[in-house]
């Protein structure tokens, strides 16, 4: 009796997320569709006939809302009725029609009026727009997306696309094998990074050119966040004669931050972490890393210096160098987060350093040298553009050590760890002398500014005089011209040498070791004037600092005097990932991007945190 007493119209409470979820459903969270659009399909009467014939009620509503003014707020209805309908008929054509309901809604001709962007359906059509277009370009079962000029058919007519060609290339390469990125989740990295725009987000290879380079080259599997954006010049009218015609245009994230649409300036939708990703994808991370350590230059080929993007005049190299038997995959959280500063991703651009991690670490630093100069001569160098007489070196663990003789002077203070006598009152033959000359005998670069120390065993590493550490560096194999010129200078110079030739031994893990002489007299020798050193250094646990180690390296060991800064972080030696590193590397950054603005003609304020 009291059920047949109450009203037919009542309100049933919901808690905030259910209220939340049923505001906000559509066909692109799951199989119901929006209330909006079931509200359209309501007020025309086309709620039971959608659900046995999809297509027919589509075309119906098409016919009722298309060339109606008053019914163009509609179109999202369309939109999302396609969408849904493509989903299970797996359809090209339903999926690009989708899209093209889609920007109609957002975009009408100049004087039509715009969607509220408060309103749900706003974010939802651009959704609708960004899915539908990928799923339109994408190959049945997946793959990469197939962007080409021509004819393409609709359920309500046809649209003739063209092809802006001039945006295929990027820094002078074709791009091609584009991979969707908007149903791609990242895993192994900390911050997932997406801009919201319009556009069906790809990760798009940069294709190298066939000749060879010296010095830096673009990553051989570099891909770099883009999106395809379909625009059509008065949609709605277009919609009416059932013939349309439109412009697909690839993005770049570096270059087009957004797209021109009725002269009105519209975010660009890009999926930046998704991007870089792929890049690394399918990579043996740590065989690479233990055959690099263990076989060098048996398996390293050139080039051992790749940049993430051909460089741009005005933007400074940040070199960075990774530690033993490790892997420029390391400092794939590093870059991630700071390529998010718009600072930093205008004025810098990030370089990475590839070595046999086993070689002494003299001859690996050497290399890391003459690849740099090669790299600079091959841009011009500073003449040609003066950011490169900018250069920050970043180095972790040995990559330190690296780092560190290309700013230093000791003149013969390292060699005298080695011998009694002068190199060139030695026996040796001309080969051997001249790396042992351009090994030992440093000189600060002059394109470096800034080095950066990370982790770095400055007076070696306590792990490095393990006997396992010792057994394993047993195994390395050395470059040939490090074993000629060892075999050269215990050969006819014992009476010269400061060690005992029968235990002689080469390697970077020997060479780590805290009782090494060349380790002791690399760590008395200062960083010379003029460039700008700092040290992030991590210690485990919650202990005195000064007491300290991160597992493989003590705080006594990394630290050292004369730098502009020292931080340290709480964190086991691989610290590249840990969020307060990262933010001193950022930090760091600005502070020599404010420092050489006015000299490099940056534009607008440079704003560093304390």
């Amino acid at each position: 009796m009291l059920a047949g007493c109450s009203g037919p119209v009542r309100i049933v409470k919901l808690d905030q997320q259910d209220a939340y979820n049923w505001l906000n459903r559509s066909a692109l969270t799951g199989d119901r569709l929006s209330e909006t659009t079931r509200t359209v399909l309501r007020r025309h009467n086309l709620s039971q006939s959608y659900a046995y014939y999809p297509s027919e009620t589509i075309a119906v509503l098409h016919a009722e809302v298309v060339g109606h003014p008053d019914a163009w707020s509609d179109l999202f209805a369309l939109a999302e009725l396609s969408y849904a309908t493509a989903e299970k008929e797996q359809s090209p054509a339903r999926y690009l029609a989708a899209a093209i309901y889609a920007y109609a809604f957002l975009f009408p001709e100049p004087g039509g009026e715009r969607p509220n962007p408060y309103d749900p359906r706003f974010r939802q059509a651009c959704d609708l727009y960004n899915m539908a277009l990928t799923m339109a370009l994408s190959p049945p079962g997946g793959g990469e997306v197939s962007a080409r000029p021509g004819g393409y058919h609709l359920p309500f007519g046809t649209i003739d696309i063209a092809m802006d060609q001039d945006r295929l290339e990027w820094g002078g390469r074709k791009l091609g094998g584009f991979i969707p990125t908007g149903t791609t989740k990242v895993i192994g990295l900390r911050n997932q990074y997406h801009r919201p725009g319009i556009g069906a987000a790809v990760a798009a290879q940069v294709i190298r050119s066939d000749s060879a380079v010296r010095g830096m080259q673009v990553a051989p599997r570099l891909r770099i966040p883009a999106s395809f954006v379909l625009t059509i010049p008065a949609p709605r009218r277009q919609l009416a004669s059932g013939s349309l015609h439109g412009t697909l245009a690839v993005y770049d994230i570096f270059d087009s931050a957004s797209v021109a649409i009725d002269n009105q300036p519209v975010p660009i939708e890009y999926d930046q972490t998704a991007a870089r990703v792929i890049s690394l994808g399918q990579t043996p991370i740590l065989r690479n890393e233990i055959n690099a350590f263990l076989y060098g230059d048996l398996l390293n080929t050139s080039p051992r210096l790749v940049g993430l993007e051909p460089h741009r005049k005005g933007r400074m190299p940040v070199v960075l160098i990774h530690g033993t038997a490790s892997s420029n995959v390391r400092w794939a959280d590093m870059i991630n987060d700071l390529l998010e500063d718009p600072q930093i991703r205008a004025h810098y651009e990030f370089w990475a350093f590839t070595y046999a991690s086993g070689a002494p670490i003299p001859y690996s630093a050497l290399t890391l040298r003459d690849t740099l100069r090669q790299a600079l001569a091959a841009l011009g160098g500073k003449a040609s553009d003066p950011a490169l007489g900018h250069m920050v070196l970043i180095g972790h663990s040995q990559g330190g050590l690296l780092a560190k003789m290309l700013v230093i002077d000791p003149g013969d203070a390292l060699f005298r760890k080695l011998s009694k006598r002068p190199l060139d009152q030695l026996k040796l033959d001309e080969e051997s002398r001249t790396l042992l000359r351009r090994g030992l005998f440093p000189t600060p670069m002059p394109e470096v500014e800034r080095v950066i120390f990370i982790a770095t065993p400055q007076r070696g590493s306590y792990v490095a005089a393990f006997s396992a550490a010792r057994l394993v560096a047993r195994l390395v194999t050395l470059p040939l011209a490090v074993t000629k010129a060892g075999a050269s200078i215990v050969t006819g110079n014992a009476d010269a040498l400061t060690f005992d030739p029968s235990r002689f031994r080469v390697g970077s893990i020997y060479g780590m070791s805290p009782g090494n002489p060349f380790i002791k007299a690399l760590a008395d020798t200062p960083v010379a004037p003029g460039i700008h050193a700092h040290s992030i250094i991590a210690v485990q646990g919650n202990g005195p600092a000064e007491s300290g180690d991160d597992g493989v390296v003590k705080y006594k060991s990394a630290h050292i005097g004369g730098v502009d800064s020292e931080l340290v972080v709480r964190s086991g030696h691989s610290t590249q990932s840990n969020p307060v590193t990262i933010a001193e590397v950022r930090r760091i950054l600005l502070v020599q991007l404010a420092a050489d603005c006015p000299a490099l003609g940056c534009a607008g304020a440079v704003t560093v945190a304390q």
